[in-house]
């Protein structure tokens, strides 16, 4: 059953080179991103609203579900904090069509452009990145539009956690469990409900641990149930977010600089990566993770298993004093990246790390380029000895677009990682117009 409606769709120009949903949503960021294949609509609730976006070539187009339910919710768009509970009033009123104040829709965009992470300029990113690296210069072009979210940083923390020898299906299985029992719910839609990301708070009960468990949570249930207690009772209230990097503040707060880069990185970092090894279930990857996603520093290099392998294959650790991940070898392999890519190495490996996914292999075998060409003449009056000729050229790339396999599917019991899929084709197309003039005389020869 479904309570509200979804408003228009509004959209905004973006290239896929400046950003690509279907890469960026996927590839172990974010794992409450639900996609509905009818309508190839990605969903999520973000701050109390449930949105929904899809793409083509030249815009990303967004929409919001508008219901009781969510109107009477509480938005936290002002100054938005990841380890309060606290939640900024709406005194919106829903029609009976869906509408909302005028309002809405721009603080909707906003909270999108900060959530993407549009403000920087990613294919000038990804140049000095290829010029750096040539590693980077040969996979670049099959991932472009890769970007790091600006999650909340308890969502990120929690997700994290799941992340222990797990993979990306199973810790969406895990987040929307903690979403749909212990999160607020949102709305609903069809047979779906959409739930928020569950506060510090809702996780510190003493029953939260067993029942975790008995959801399939595991030895995580326990750490997930730890830091809660710790972030709510032994840590101040805005802790999370005071670890932030001040260049990439919570939502309504301006950025100011954050610190003289070194190659360890920048001393608000560690201090940051520091602290969240102090909770449970936190070790250096997970910090990273969370550093990296949820705390916007974005030097910080998360190193497993998929990041420690490209190390080996393609820049030559594995030998010498590096041959297993020890700290040392872990240490090593972050200043390395750090070195080669700047104070954004962790959005460049987050490319090369998309690049070695199974579920994005196919990206390196693209189907070769297919260009159109249409040529549209206009004639002009009869006194006029001249027409215009307009000349556009299509070029575009398919990919075969691996979708997540169904919720039936990913319950089976018997999952294996990234296995059970369902194949699309994407098309990253660019279009280029000419328009001339040419002499009606010659036009006819």
């Amino acid at each position: 059953m479904t309570v509200g409606v979804f408003s228009e769709w509004h959209k905004f120009p973006i290239s896929l080179s400046e950003l690509c949903i279907n890469t960026t949503l996927r590839c172990g960021q974010s794992f409450r991103w639900h996609n509905v294949p009818e309508s190839d609509e990605w969903r999520c609730v973000l701050h109390g609203r449930l949105l929904s976006l899809k793409q083509d070539p030249q815009y990303l187009y967004y929409r919001t579900h508008r219901s009781p339910i969510s109107s009477s919710t509480k938005d936290p768009l002002i100054k938005l904090s990841s380890s309060s509970p606290l939640r900024v009033e709406s005194n919106r009123q829903v029609t009976q069509n869906g509408s909302s104040d005028d309002s809405h829709d721009d603080e909707t965009l906003k909270l999108l452009k900060h959530y993407l992470n549009l403000s920087s300029n990613l294919t000038g990113l990804y140049t000095q990145w290829s010029s750096q690296d040539p590693n980077f210069k040969k996979k670049a072009p099959q991932f472009t539009g890769i970007r790091i979210l600006r999650q909340d940083a308890w969502e990120a923390l929690v997700s994290f956690i799941c992340s222990s020898n797990n993979n990306i299906a199973r810790i969406s299985q895990m987040v929307e469990k903690l979403c749909v029992n212990y999160g607020p719910l949102v709305a609903t839609v069809g047979d779906r409900t959409y739930h928020d990301f569950p506060a510090p708070e809702a996780l510190t009960a003493d029953d939260v641990e067993s029942r975790l468990r008995s959801l399939g949570f595991g030895y995580r249930a326990k750490y997930i149930h730890q830091t809660a207690l710790i972030v709510v009772k032994e840590r101040e209230q805005g802790w999370l977010d005071s670890l932030r990097n001040p260049e990439s503040p919570v939502l309504g707060v301006e950025p100011v600089s954050g610190g003289e880069m070194r190659p360890e990185g920048r001393e608000g970092y560690r201090y940051a990566h520091e602290q969240l090894l102090g909770l449970q279930g936190v070790g250096p990857k997970v910090a990273d993770c969370v550093c990296l996603m949820g705390l916007g520093w974005g030097e910080a290099v998360p190193v497993d298993t998929h990041v420690w392998q490209i190390a080996q294959r393609d820049y030559k650790f594995g030998r010498g004093a590096h041959k297993s991940l020890t700290k040392a070898t872990y240490d090593a392999v972050g200043n390395h990246f750090r070195k080669l890519w700047g104070k954004e190495a962790g959005w460049a490996h987050s490319v090369l790390f998309t690049a070695d996914l199974r579920t994005f292999s196919d990206r390196l075998a693209a189907t070769p380029g297919k260009i159109d060409v249409k040529v549209a003449v206009k004639e002009e009056d009869e006194d006029n000895e001249s027409v215009r000729i307009k000349t556009e050229v299509t070029t575009s790339t398919a990919y075969a677009l691996k979708r997540p396999a169904s919720e039936d599917e990913l319950e089976s019991k018997d999952m294996k990682e990234e296995s059970k899929e369902n194949v699309k084709a994407v098309i990253q197309a660019s279009r280029t117009t000419t328009t001339r003039r040419m002499s009606k005389r010659l036009r006819n020869r």
